[in-house]
Formats: structure tokens, sequence, C-alpha cells
């Protein structure tokens, strides 16, 4: 099976500091055409393959024995999902939603301190979404939680996403995601050391 060349479509836009690329020849900043957006968008609630404005930003190879049958491979409707929740965050966005390193987890928790919704109701929408037992579930109390990123500008990662919806299918490798999720939504802090208390 050949191996993916072209770039994921959010990283043809944004650079690894999470800033948008420049245009060499005029130095401009590169942002996703709003066509690009609302294409991506078109695959939301669809099932991978189906919609054939997406067909141009998909980056999976194709799995020929899968092709013959009519089927697409996990990774290709992970990328599916992913793209199409990238085209909704990004949505009226100025900044980049896609930034390296701010897993699922991190960006929930800067949602739930946002001041923007309650923490009661951000940890209840988060509780479904990990409780989640099958993609499909999962992708549409996503879609919810994302929409509520976009609204308090809150970017993530979304290689690392595409890559935690493709881990979704296996119960062993959901766990793991799902532990993930939980250490970067609370990330508990060390207690930092009190000035005035000697240290033993």
């Amino acid at each position: 099976m050949p191996e993916q060349t072209k770039p994921r479509y959010w990283n043809q836009y944004v650079d690894h500091g999470g800033r948008w690329r420049k245009d060499p020849r005029t130095g401009r900043a590169m942002r996703p055409p709003g066509e690009d957006l609302a294409a991506l968008r078109a695959g939301l609630g669809r099932d991978a393959v189906t919609v054939p404005q997406l067909w141009p930003f998909y980056t999976c190879p194709v799995d020929d024995r899968l092709a013959r049958k009519g089927q697409v491979s996990e990774e290709q409707e992970a990328e599916h999902a992913a793209l199409a929740l990238y085209g909704l965050h990004q949505q009226g966005q100025d900044n980049p939603m896609h930034r390296r390193d701010v897993g699922l987890g991190k960006a929930l928790r800067a949602l739930r301190h946002s001041g923007k919704f309650s923490e009661e109701a951000v940890d209840a929408r988060v509780a479904a979404a990990v409780a989640a037992t099958s993609v499909p579930a999962l992708l549409m109390r996503l879609r919810g939680l994302v929409t509520q990123l976009r609204v308090v500008n809150q970017p993530l990662d979304y290689d690392a996403l595409m890559a935690d919806i493709h881990r979704w299918h296996r119960a062993p490798s959901r766990q793991i995601v799902r532990r993930g999720w939980g250490l970067g939504y609370h990330a508990w802090a060390q207690p930092q050391p009190d000035p005035d208390t000697p240290s033993v």
C-alpha cells in the first residue's frame, strides 16, 4: 500500500508553531479558502468517501483490497471525520484552529475554564463523549464540543485527533485514548511549596 506523501489539509496552511504559513511570493498569510471549509463541513455526519466535495482533500492511501469491496479503511474514516470537524472548527476564525501538541483533553480543559460555559455543562459533555463506545457516537458528541471550542477560539491538534479517532475503533486502544484525554482534561498539577514553610 503506498504511503501518504501529501500533507494533511490543516498542515498545508499551519506551520509547526501554530501560525499561518506565508505565501513565498507575496509574504501574506495563507488561509484555507472559505469554499474549502464549506466542502469539509459537508462531510459532517456522512460516511467517508461518500461526499465528492471532500475527495480532493483526502491524503490517506487507498487499500485496493477494501476498495474492490466498496469499503474504506479505518484510517480513511478517521481522516474524513477530522477534516469535517476541522472545517467546522476553522469556520469564521482569524487564527489557526490546528495547533500541534494541544491534545483534545488540554483543549477541553481550556474550554472548561473559559467562562463562556458552565464547568458542569462542559464536564457533562466531555463525559458523554468519552463514554461513547462507537465511532459514530463519538463523532456526534465531538461535533458539539468542537462548536464550543470555536466559540472560545481554542485550537487543538488535528493530527492527534485523527489518530485518536482511528484508535477509537478498538476497545483496548480506545481506553488508552480515554486515559490520555482524561489526563489532559484534569491535568492534576503538583502543588507549589509554600515559601514560608521550611523544607525538611
